[in-house]
């Protein structure tokens, strides 16, 4: 069996872009493959949830070196990961619901617990014999795992019709080229998240997107710069109050398909309870969010030059120290 892994790609600070984004294509597509036995059941949810998140996590790296590998270049291989990702969504929605959402029935003191679990548990094991493992095991995704490979191992983007400026992105040193795209990609969220209206499912939807990017993009660069896991810490609230928001949002789809062709009251009852008390808990947490937020801002750039240059110094004055 797999164990899960927070080690970044072995990225270093000589590697151009196009070396650095084959270097991450590589160490996600291993950890994806490790994964792929665990995913076809459900006895280790953590199997499909890797699986999903590595396929995001690459998808989002297509995104974030968009400035070096154009979308006509990339199209393809973002197209078959969305269709990965999608065949897992519905099984990876209900282990959540499953193990998270269904953990409240001892303290929802209301009967249906029982019958909602085999809903749900029956649900389950359907997707996962009719998509998880169809896919897993299918010619289309067969065929990704022997084509992808090729394509980053051999920088087939460079093979590509692109313009000046993606090729002088290619052939950059993945440093100043990392620093430009984190900034990007802050503004993006701060952008999103300035002056959100709590409110708006679709406003705090994007913000949630935004913050995952630059979360996957804070992930990529921490080999080459010092301080990304305080950085990355300080994200952490933020991110946990809107995945909480989106859990929410997935329950509440989800019950509406198990219990379709559902009469019976105490389950019914129960659901509603379920939803109600989870949407509890996220307004309660949506009361932080400012605190959130502010922690989030002012948190240190540790890709910022003057950041770098501060450190540095700190260290050189550790060392002179020592001796």
């Amino acid at each position: 069996m797999p164990t899960k892994s927070k080690t970044p790609a072995p990225i270093s600070a000589d590697l151009t872009v196009s070396d650095a984004f084959a270097t991450i294509m590589d160490h996600n597509y291993r950890y994806l493959i490790q994964w792929e036995d665990t995913a076809k059941n459900w006895n280790d949810i953590e199997g499909v949830h890797q699986f999903r998140v590595t396929i995001r996590r690459m998808r989002s790296a297509l995104s974030l070196f968009r400035t070096a590998i154009p979308k006509e270049a990339s199209h393809h291989w973002s197209d078959e990961m969305r269709w990965l990702a999608s065949e897992l969504g519905l099984a990876r929605d209900l282990d959540v619901f499953i193990d998270e959402g269904l953990a409240h029935t001892a303290r929802l003191p209301l009967d249906g617990a029982v019958r909602l679990k085999e809903l749900a548990e029956s649900r389950r094991a359907k997707a996962y014999h009719e998509q998880v493992r169809p896919m897993l095991e299918g010619e289309r995704y067969q065929h990704f795992k022997e084509a992808f490979p090729d394509w980053y191992e051999q920088h087939r983007w460079e093979e590509a019709e692109v313009k000046k400026k993606h090729r002088e992105s290619l052939d950059m040193k993945v440093t100043p080229f990392a620093r430009s795209l984190l900034d990007k990609q802050e503004r993006r969220v701060l952008s999103a998240g300035s002056h959100v209206d709590r409110d708006n499912p679709a406003e705090m939807h994007r913000l949630r997107i935004e913050c995952k990017k630059l979360r996957y993009a804070a992930e990529f660069f921490r080999p080459i710069f010092a301080g990304m896991d305080t950085f990355i810490s300080h994200m952490k609230g933020l991110q946990d109050l809107l995945g909480l928001m989106n859990d929410v949002a997935v329950m509440q789809g989800l019950l509406d398909e198990l219990l379709a062709d559902e009469n019976n009251h105490e389950t019914l009852v129960y659901a509603g309870g379920l939803v109600g008390w989870r949407t509890c808990d996220f307004y309660h947490m949506l009361e932080r969010l400012d605190g959130y937020w502010e922690e989030f801002t002012e948190a240190k750039h540790p890709w910022w030059k003057k950041a770098a240059v501060i450190e540095t110094a700190q260290q050189q004055s550790e060392v002179d120290i020592e001796v």
